[in-house]
């Protein structure tokens, strides 16, 4: 089940990419960064009042708030790369980066998580999933290249601080810091990097309503990290994301503008063989051995 999340995860991701898009390129970076994280921890905020929860009964190790903040790093990460090298060149490089912290982290156990050490036998499957990320960039620009591979980085680590916090307290608990932490730190970007965005002279709201859900459909994307990323391992709960965002994106292009990548598509396939292929391997191994009885 926790596998099917993790797919599941990937598609919202697809869909908030669109809406925060869209919002992008109405209001600049950094304001639309502010306005996802609003809109975000309005939405989770209002959860953990109908639940009766007190977020701030307890004060917890200082490092387990920074999710929020290293989350938002992900996502200029990424709006620095628009326009440099190709929207699945980013996601190649993105996924690259969060398999390599993924492995790192797998292989440490680093904060708190279970230790999963790496085995040979992966070297199979993985070297499939390798060549379907090298089949998906078209184009390299160096700095884009280090932006988008840090912001795998970026996104590992956002996900599993935000969701040790959510061990200790809840799953709506760790969303709301996550947001509040995002929030503070969006609002300090916009000070000091967006000063010449649209929203300083005159706002106004979007006839495309839509693209205000970027931050709603986060939320349920962050609730859904707290839920499964303690429960699969790093490495694979990123495969499986990334699977559901590039066989929805695909999907969304062709429904949205017409356009369709086969390079993209054979790329997600190869992705998904090498992890089936790690997938069978780590059942078997694990599989029960049974004894006939004489």
């Amino acid at each position: 089940m926790f596998y099917l999340l993790s797919l599941l995860n990937g598609v919202l991701i697809t869909i908030m990419i669109v809406f925060n898009g869209g919002l992008t390129e109405v209001y600049g970076i950094y304001s639309a960064t502010v306005i996802i994280h609003i809109a975000g921890l309005t939405v989770i905020a209002a959860l953990v009042l109908i639940r009766r929860e007190n977020p701030f009964a307890r004060i917890y190790p200082w490092f387990l708030y920074l999710g929020g903040g290293v989350g938002v790093m992900t996502t200029v990460f990424n709006n620095l790369s628009f326009g440099r090298i190709s929207v699945s060149a980013i996601l190649a490089l993105s996924l690259l980066g969060q398999s390599v912290a993924g492995l790192i982290v797998d292989q440490y156990g680093l904060l708190g998580m279970t230790r999963h050490p790496f085995q040979r036998r992966k070297l199979v499957g993985l070297s499939v999933v390798l060549t379907g990320i090298v089949f998906m960039i078209t184009q390299l620009e160096v700095v884009a290249v280090i932006l988008s591979f840090l912001a795998g980085f970026c996104i590992v680590a956002a996900r599993t601080l935000t969701a040790k916090l959510a061990e200790r307290t809840s799953v709506r608990t760790g969303t709301l810091y996550n947001y509040m932490i995002g929030l503070s730190v969006s609002l300090l970007a916009l000070l000091l990097l967006g000063r010449g965005e649209v929203v300083w002279s005159e706002f106004a709201f979007s006839p495309n309503w839509y693209i205000y859900l970027g931050g709603v459909v986060g939320v349920c994307v962050v609730l859904l990290s707290n839920v499964t990323v303690l429960r699969v391992s790093a490495f694979y709960l990123n495969l499986l994301t990334f699977v559901g965002q590039i066989f929805s994106g695909v999907l969304l292009d062709a429904v949205l503008s017409g356009a369709f990548s086969s390079r993209i598509l054979i790329g997600g396939v190869l992705v998904s063989i090498g992890l089936c292929v790690d997938l069978v391997m780590d059942k078997k191994r694990y599989a029960p051995v049974t004894v006939d009885a004489e």
